[in-house]
């Protein structure tokens, strides 16, 4: 029997990291590049100001630089606070069984902090968010878990 992995075994904590300027928001992105999520777990709360999605994100933060570690994922929320307003292109929020594969996260600044984060998707989807400030936060919410192919992502 394969056991998954704990954050004990590797005296390690839940990832919680939040970005307010462009250089937080490149790290942020390359933790969650190659997350995976269905539209069912996207949620936009136009009163909140807030736009979440929970993502099946692969723990590149573990398995960059150590080859032969097994292949893990973790579910992560990662939620944008402060948004105005949200548009989608390739995205079909009423189909609740929808994959999207995180790609990257980047911004593009307006004027006074303002902006657009966009989370661009494998097969030229995006989500575009509208936003008043840069803020953006990715929490760990499980422990990491193996990964069902059992390989990193390859990008060759």
């Amino acid at each position: 029997m394969v056991e998954d992995a704990r954050f004990e075994d590797g005296g390690e904590a839940p990832l919680r990291l939040m970005a307010a300027d462009t250089q937080d928001l490149t790290v942020l992105s390359a933790l969650v590049q190659d997350a995976v999520a269905q539209t069912s777990e996207m949620s936009w709360k136009p009163a909140r100001r807030q736009f979440a999605l929970l993502l099946n994100r692969f723990r590149w933060e573990y398995h960059a630089g150590r080859p032969g570690q097994p292949a893990e994922r973790v579910q992560s929320t990662l939620v944008i606070d402060d948004v105005l307003a949200v548009r989608s292109n390739g995205v079909d929020p009423s189909d609740k069984d929808m994959v999207l594969a995180v790609l990257a996260v980047s911004f593009a600044e307006g004027e006074d902090g303002t902006g657009t984060v966009s989370l661009i998707l494998a097969g030229d989807g995006e989500i575009a968010l509208d936003v008043e400030a840069l803020n953006v936060t990715i929490t760990d919410v499980t422990r990491p878990y193996l990964a069902i192919s059992g390989k990193a992502p390859d990008h060759a």
